[in-house]
């Protein structure tokens, strides 16, 4: 009995049975005909499909609004190779994917701990960056290097977002496992939202 008076307790708003189900839920299921057991069965499941449809909809749209607010991209490069490491430049097609997308501005900037007389592939490294975001539909693009600071990469990265006022940060989670960035103090020096891009 106590069962019974379970099932017709009322159902919280999020989760709501068809009107046809609910006489189903008022009685218990030994004393249905073997055809409405099926029956009732199915139209739940139904209806639970029904709900979970609903919600994962309603994600999908609030994560489409938040890249929409996005105007201006920061694409950090901390790698030293020529032709950009293979985390670079899923980054740096994302960036363009995103950009492109969402009309917002890319914002590169190169960083590396040594001065840029030091640096003898600087300039195959940077035609590599126009390359690559040329390739994704950008040709115009802002370009900062950081070069010979004695500064962190991660320090850099929210150096120049807080003073172009940035709205996302696109980085490959290779700048992170190879130690060119601190993944504990991304929260602390980047003041926007940071995109973070698996191997």
């Amino acid at each position: 009995m106590a069962f019974a008076q379970f099932l017709r307790s009322p159902v919280s708003p999020s989760f709501q049975l068809l009107a046809a189900d609910r006489h189903l839920m008022q009685r218990p299921s030994s004393l249905l005909a073997p055809q409405a057991r099926i029956a009732g069965r199915f139209s739940l499941k139904r209806t639970l499909r029904r709900v979970r449809a609903g919600q994962q909809e309603s994600g999908v749209s609030l994560s489409a609004d938040a890249f929409a607010n996005i105007k201006h991209v920061l694409l950090p490069i901390t790698d030293r190779n020529p032709y950009l490491s293979e985390g670079s430049r899923q980054a740096a097609a994302t960036t363009a994917s995103l950009a492109k997308k969402y009309g917002a501005d890319i914002t590169v900037v190169v960083i590396d701990d040594k001065p840029k007389e030091s640096i003898p592939d600087l300039e195959s490294q940077l035609s590599s960056i126009r390359w690559h975001l040329s390739e994704g539909g950008f040709s115009e693009f802002r370009l900062l290097e950081r070069l010979g600071e004695e500064k962190k990469p991660t320090s850099v990265i929210g150096e120049v977002a807080d003073d172009l006022n940035l709205d996302l940060v696109v980085l490959s989670m290779e700048a992170i496992h190879s130690k060119h960035v601190d993944g504990n103090l991304l929260a602390e020096f980047i003041p926007c939202p940071v995109l973070l891009l698996p191997l």
